[in-house]
């Protein structure tokens, strides 16, 4: 049985607001020439799009708070990668019972994203599947591939392609090398075959990414002390890198415990402050603390269907305490390295 999908064309009419404006201040985080931290925030996977969008609006509040010392980044993902089996996300199976309903997802997914930006934030994203990264590419201020993904060619090409900068995971494993190589292959050129907006196979030629870099997220242990961001960015600079990273609180940085993410939070911001190259924080959140079962039915709408997330409350106190940490770094001179 097949089922035919529209093309990106078909549904990529709506523009997201700022788009441009948001990736070149991420880049700018990147190259150090904004002295802010970048904080990517939200949900593990979304799963309801109108509790998402209001989890968006208190997130887009905290922004403006903080905007002096924080770049605030708003997680949409819309696909979720999996080890074996399970839910894929909203875009793939949008009723979230396996029928696979993706031209719905699609649509639905993007408007999820278009309201989501319309809110102010810029939007990041997983893209997990490279056919449909040109139903949303558009809308994304800041790109991820995962740690499953980050060795695989298809992945590394399209970062390459992808306009706005795009961190690359350390593997599940916790080993840096795929990741660092993944940098370094998508700061290249390359030619590959892609969707194009009329729904057509067709050769996509990139320039290359300059804003590649490294996410610590864990693996087998943590990576996120003061000793695994120096030797990551010891890995980085004997590969001709620019020595930055985004730190994962989550995933394999806190063993899969949202209650562990502040623990991680403040051992980062204590770095942040005596001026460690950390770029950014990752942090998943949602409104209500924790997840739930992924069979319930009807699931509930303000509680992470995937990973455990912080609930919003507990959410506030950290981007406190990373925007006063990249504030006094940023008082003491900045932080070191993040060029070649």
């Amino acid at each position: 049985m097949q089922d035919t999908l529209p093309s990106p064309a078909e549904v990529t009419a709506g523009a997201a607001p700022d788009v441009a404006r948001h990736r070149e201040t991420v880049s700018a985080v990147l190259a150090r020439r904004d002295p802010r931290l970048l904080v990517i925030v939200g949900p593990c996977s979304v799963h309801d799009p109108a509790a998402a969008l209001e989890y968006a609006a208190l997130l887009a509040g905290a922004a403006a708070r903080y905007s002096d010392d924080l770049v605030v980044v708003l997680r949409a993902y819309l696909e979720k990668p999996r080890s074996v089996t399970g839910w894929t996300g909203f875009l793939p199976d949008p009723t979230l019972d396996g029928k696979g309903d993706l031209a719905d997802g699609i649509r639905l997914g993007r408007r999820f994203l278009l309201d989501a930006a319309a809110t102010g934030l810029p939007l990041a994203y997983e893209f997990v599947d490279p056919v449909l990264a040109p139903y949303v590419a558009d809308t994304v201020s800041w790109g991820a591939i995962g740690a499953r993904t980050v060795a695989s060619q298809p992945h590394r090409q399209l970062a390459s392609w992808l306009p706005m900068p795009v961190g690359m995971k350390n593997c599940v494993s916790g080993r840096l090398g795929p990741a660092v190589d993944a940098i370094r292959a998508a700061g290249a050129a390359h030619a590959f075959p892609g969707l194009g907006a009329d729904g057509r196979m067709k050769t996509l030629r990139s320039s290359g990414n300059p804003d590649a870099h490294l996410v610590l997220r864990g693996g087998l242990a943590p990576n996120y002390d003061a000793a695994s961001v120096a030797e990551a960015m010891k890995v980085l600079g004997e590969a001709g890198l620019p020595r930055r990273a985004v730190v994962d609180a989550s995933h394999g940085n806190s063993g899969k415990d949202h209650n562990r993410q502040p623990g991680v939070v403040a051992d980062v911001a204590e770095q942040i402050r005596g001026g460690a190259a950390v770029a950014g924080v990752m942090i998943e959140s949602y409104v209500r603390d924790g997840a739930q079962d992924p069979e319930r039915v009807p699931a509930d709408r303000a509680v992470s269907r995937t990973d455990p997330c912080l609930g919003w409350e507990r959410t506030v106190p950290l981007l406190e305490s990373l925007a006063v940490a990249s504030q006094e770094r940023a008082k003491a001179g900045g932080w070191p390295g993040g060029r070649r």
